[in-house]
């Protein structure tokens, strides 16, 4: 979903170019992001971050983990990171990247990042935009070249046709999980909902009675 763009937003993320860092940046920190955080922690990446609720949330439930979120909309990071500085200031563990989540392993080394996060990404649902859908195995080859072995990707929709996708994809892939790491309704399995932090989509959608489908695969 494409945001109606914030006149605010371009001098902000300028201003606050410690806590957000441009595609251009990002690709000359490969290999040294933990200098960025106040410890070297293991790093997690949530792709398509939008406004920010799921990796603040993350941020905050686990100070023992470096977040980055990277969002390709302006108005959007620019709205997670203001939220984000405004509720709490600058967090220790989290930055953002304002760049294009495809092609990962221009931003980061092998095994310099440990999880990657999808979370309620666009299904593409034409077959000519399959190529574009963050499950494909283009994206998948991108996050295995950052992941250390058996690195894990964290995948939540409300989507079902792309969440049968995703799994063909991944299974194609080479990529497997545990039947503990899987659900077709998150929300109604007690267990598994246990340590969930929402995000802005999956609240919506659960307010109009949608499951929401959730995938931990491993390489």
């Amino acid at each position: 979903m494409h945001l109606r763009a914030k006149p605010w937003a371009t001098d902000w993320l300028a201003a606050h170019s410690d806590i957000v860092i441009t595609q251009g940046r990002a690709t000359e920190q490969i290999g040294q992001w933990q200098k960025l955080f106040a410890k070297a922690q293991p790093i997690h990446v949530e792709i398509g971050s939008g406004k920010g609720q799921f990796i603040l949330g993350m941020a905050l439930a686990h100070p023992e983990i470096n977040y980055i979120g990277m969002e390709i909309q302006e108005t959007a990071v620019a709205i997670a990171a203001r939220k984000s500085f405004d509720q709490v200031g600058e967090l220790p563990n989290l930055r953002y990247i304002y760049g294009n989540g495809n092609g990962v392993e221009t931003y980061f080394e092998k095994t310099e990042v440990e999880k990657i996060y999808l979370n309620f990404s666009d299904p593409w649902p034409k077959t000519r935009h399959e190529s574009r859908r963050l499950t494909y195995k283009t994206f998948l080859q991108s996050y295995e070249a950052v992941l250390p072995e058996h690195g894990e990707v964290e995948f939540k929709t409300d989507n079902r046709h792309l969440f049968e996708y995703s799994i063909v994809s991944f299974m194609n892939y080479g990529m497997r999980w545990a039947t503990t790491d899987f659900t077709l309704d998150l929300h109604a399995d007690e267990e598994k909902v246990i340590g969930n932090v929402e995000t802005e989509y999956e609240q919506k959608f659960m307010a109009k009675g949608q499951p929401i489908y959730k995938i931990k695969a491993h390489f």
